[in-house]
């Protein structure tokens, strides 16, 4: 049973980042102003509740020598709580894809 979260403006603003294209750790840190502190626990948190997936890309790792990349979409529920997300917290939608 996915854990529940609660809705905060944090989450909105990680949730929108991911629906905006950011798809991994770093580009969410970027995109959101959000310290690593603070993005990486609400990801683990939002992917235990369901409304985002993950996915680790090895491949590309060992074509460019890094290391590999954990990469975020949301799912269906993701969205619907983006939705409800944008709805009470209005900033959400003056930030810039």
């Amino acid at each position: 049973m996915p854990e529940r979260i609660s809705l905060t403006y944090t989450s909105g603003l990680i949730l929108h980042a991911i629906a905006s294209g950011q798809s991994y750790g770093f580009d969410i840190i970027d995109h959101t102003g959000l310290p690593s502190g603070t993005v990486y626990p609400a990801l683990r948190r939002l992917e235990s509740a369901g409304l985002i997936a993950s996915v680790w890309d090895h491949k590309n790792a060992d074509m460019s020598g890094g290391p590999p990349r954990k990469y975020y979409r949301l799912t269906r529920p993701g969205r619907d709580r983006l939705d409800t997300l944008r709805a009470r917290y209005p900033l959400l939608e003056k930030i810039s894809e």
